[in-house]
C-alpha cells in the first residue's frame, strides 16, 4: 500500500494511499460457457492482470444457487475483491443476485445505479432488466455483473478499472463490524455493553 490513513483525507489522498496491487476472484455464472467460450472472463482475466492485479481464481458455475454460494465462500477466503459475471437478469435461471444479496454486510446501491445508467446509453430501456449489485460481504467487496461481454466492458471502464485500489483502501482504513471482536450489529453492540435500547414513543 502507497500510504496508511491518518485523518480526513481528500479523494485525490485516498488514491495516493491506495494499494496497486489488488487480490480478484473472478466467477462466471452459466450453464454453457467453458473456460474456452467465456469472453466476460477472459477479458476481465486480461485486463486485470495488464493493471497489476492479481487473479487469484477464476471458476465456472452452473446457474444454481447453492454451487454460487459455494464458489463464492471459497473466492471470499483468498480475495479482497470478487467479480461475478452472468445470472443478473430475470429468467427462471437467474439466480446470482439472491445469493449475493444475501452475503452482502454493506450494499453499495451506486454501483448498480451507475451500472444501468451507463447501460441505458448503450440498450437502452433494456437496461432495467439487468440487477447488476455491488457490496461488501464481510471483508471482501463484491460486484455481480451480466454475462454479456459488451456489459462487463461497460462496468469496468466505465466504474472499476479506476477504483479498484480506492474500494480496497476505504474497505480496509477501519476495522469492519465483526471482525476481531467489532460488534457487527446493533444487537451484538448492545449485548457487549450490557444496554437496553428503549424503543421511541409512537
Amino acid at each position: 500500500m502507497a500510504g496508511r490513513y491518518t485523518g480526513p483525507m481528500s479523494r485525490e489522498s485516498h488514491i495516493e494511499a491506495a494499494p496497486d496491487h489488488v487480490r480478484v476472484g473472478l466467477l462466471t455464472i452459466s450453464d454453457t460457457r467453458t473456460e474456452e467460450s467465456d469472453t466476460s472472463g477472459q477479458y476481465l482475466t486480461s485486463e486485470l492482470r495488464a493493471q497489476g492485479h492479481e487473479v487469484v481464481d477464476y471458476r465456472i458455475v452452473r446457474d444454481d444457487a447453492l454451487d454460487i454460494r459455494a464458489a463464492l465462500n471459497a473466492l471470499m477466503r483468498q480475495s479482497q475483491l470478487i467479480i461475478t459475471s452472468g445470472g443478473t437478469g430475470i429468467t427462471g435461471r437467474d439466480v446470482t443476485i439472491p445469493v449475493v444479496e444475501s452475503l452482502i454486510t454493506k450494499p453499495m446501491p451506486g454501483f448498480g445505479e451507475l451500472f444501468r445508467m451507463l447501460s441505458y446509453q448503450q440498450v437502452k430501456g433494456s437496461a432495467m432488466l439487468s440487477r447488476a449489485v455491488g457490496g461488501l460481504a464481510g471483508s471482501t467487496l463484491i460486484f455481480a455483473l451480466p454475462g454479456s461481454l459488451n456489459a462487463v466492458q461497460t462496468a469496468w471502464e466505465g466504474l472499476l478499472k479506476d477504483e479498484l485500489g480506492h474500494l480496497v483502501f476505504e474497505m480496509t482504513r477501519h476495522v469492519q463490524p465483526g471482525a476481531s471482536g467489532v460488534p457487527a450489529t446493533l444487537d451484538e453492540a448492545v449485548g457487549a455493553e450490557g444496554l437496553k435500547v428503549v424503543p421511541p414513543v409512537v
